[in-house]
């Protein structure tokens, strides 16, 4: 019988490390751009769906204009999905080809 007392004895303890929550994965909404979607289209979904000013969604506008795709936003897996599914929906009602989608960060 070990003595609780004596510091010398080993002790059937096991002390397990404490681990570190990791941050969930991110993932980045995507637009593409196409020859057909009105700019302001693209504007009225970045104001409406990603809450940009006026200034910030003629911006991004401009991005996938002249690059061909923009980062709209940041967000976790099941925002990002559905932030991606609500662009299609929504371009899909205005008979736009609007693309929207998303990547790892």
């Amino acid at each position: 019988m070990t003595d609780p007392n004596n510091p010398d004895e080993q002790s059937d303890l096991v002390v397990k490390p404490r681990m570190k929550s990791q941050r969930p994965p991110m993932y980045k909404v995507l637009m593409l751009n196409d020859d057909f979607t009105p700019m302001e289209f693209v504007v009225h979904v970045l104001e409406r769906l990603f809450n940009m000013t006026h200034a910030q969604a003629i911006e991004i506008m401009l991005t996938v204009h002249r690059k061909g795709i923009a980062v709209v936003g940041v967000f976790s897996h099941e925002v990002a999905e559905t932030k991606v599914a609500q662009v299609m929906e929504l371009a899909r009602r205005q008979q736009h080809p609007l693309q929207c989608t998303m990547e790892k960060e």
